[in-house]
């Protein structure tokens, strides 16, 4: 679901950290692959700058451990894999993200039903 959207980055980086430990749900990854699943879920692109300074506070934190492997016949890549205190941590932001969402949503809402007042 790729969104032609430009999000506001400050939108952005509120969701980003939930948005990544969702994808590592999934199994350990890479920064590319961390970027192009987060712009195919409809985020747009994460630069490197925004992504590699939260994997490393995710690391910093437990969450997160990094693993060098061989390329296949390029450069090494840096995968990212949770934690089991990581997956914790993951399923605990998916579960308030989702509680701030609905009540954002209904803030949102009630505005929408106000247009043209």
């Amino acid at each position: 679901m790729t969104s032609e959207l430009e999000w506001p980055s400050e939108w952005l980086r509120g969701a980003l950290g939930v948005c990544v430990l969702r994808i590592l749900l999934e199994g350990p990854s890479y920064g590319y692959a961390l970027t192009q699943a987060l712009a195919e879920a409809g985020l747009g692109t994460v630069k490197g700058g925004t992504l590699y300074p939260l994997l490393s506070r995710l690391e910093q934190a437990g969450h997160v451990e990094v693993e060098w492997r061989p390329g296949d016949g390029g450069p090494g890549r840096k995968f990212f894999a949770l934690t089991r205190t990581g997956r914790e941590h993951a399923h605990r932001q998916a579960a308030e993200w989702a509680a701030f969402t609905t009540t954002t949503r209904a803030l949102i809402d009630d505005a929408l039903t106000q247009e043209g007042n």
